[in-house]
């Protein structure tokens, strides 16, 4: 195949420890290191291994966002992607619209192959992937833990509830990935150098013509009820009255 396009979303970092504003409008970003998301650069690193084998000539890396998703980009032009495109927008976009969006791509470069991870670590929607595929009318292989790619057909061994389910889709195709497809390679400073002389095009969302206004929009903001202190029991009796205490029991 020649190109593979791989999304990635910019989020908190896994390692940082959400808070929410004191007026309830979102959580805080000022100050925070932000990353790829996890399940995006596995994405990303299954691409490249792809591209490694001689499966794929092309990897492109693909953001929605405002001017700070550079960053991201150029971490994944680090981590050996060929060229970058950040489709510029101030307000972040939501499952629909991402995938609008990056239908609207898909028709532009034409790729044989397009991954992203299953779900982003700040909304946990699991949707864009899904909404991509029907957008574009081809198959989908989600939660994806292994990929074979042979005459003009994807082998996606799929991880849900009863085990593993192996099913083998056309290209195009859109392929989500899941956390233990594989391990993404460490960025080392000399790839990160070299980044900063790869093309990364910045393209308005208005020029693609997608319609990227929230179905919905979140009014407030709440950090989660802080956990009561546990209690210890020494037998049964004293569990079952413990619960029937709190009414948990008849």
């Amino acid at each position: 195949m020649q190109k593979i396009l791989v999304c990635l979303k910019r989020v908190v970092d896994y390692n940082v420890r959400i808070r929410v504003k004191p007026d309830g409008s979102g959580v805080v970003t000022d100050g925070v290191k932000m990353s790829i998301n996890p399940f995006d650069e596995i994405a990303l690193e299954e691409a490249l291994r792809i591209r490694e084998r001689g499966d794929a000539e092309e990897v492109i890396v693909l953001s929605i966002g405002n001017s700070d998703w550079q960053q991201q980009l150029r971490t994944g032009l680090a981590m050996g992607a060929d060229r970058a495109i950040l489709v510029e927008t101030p307000e972040p976009v939501q499952p629909l619209a991402a995938a609008r969006v990056i239908r609207a791509i898909v028709e532009r470069e034409q790729p044989e192959l397009v991954i992203l991870g299953k779900q982003a670590i700040d909304d946990d929607c699991n949707q864009t992937g899904q909404m991509l595929a029907a957008l574009w009318d081809r198959p989908q292989a989600t939660f994806a833990s292994k990929v074979e790619l042979q005459d003009g057909k994807a082998r996606v061994t799929r991880e849900v509830d009863a085990g593993l389910e192996l099913i083998e889709v056309e290209l195009p195709a859109v392929i989500t990935t899941d956390l233990r497809l594989n391990e993404p390679r460490y960025v080392k400073l000399p790839d990160i150098m070299k980044a900063k002389k790869k093309p990364l095009e910045r393209l308005p969302v208005a020029e693609l013509g997608v319609d990227v206004e929230p179905a919905c929009r979140e009014s407030n903001f709440e950090a989660p009820a802080a956990r009561s202190r546990g209690i210890m029991v020494s037998d049964v009796n004293e569990l079952v009255a413990a619960l029937r205490d709190r009414g948990l029991l008849d």
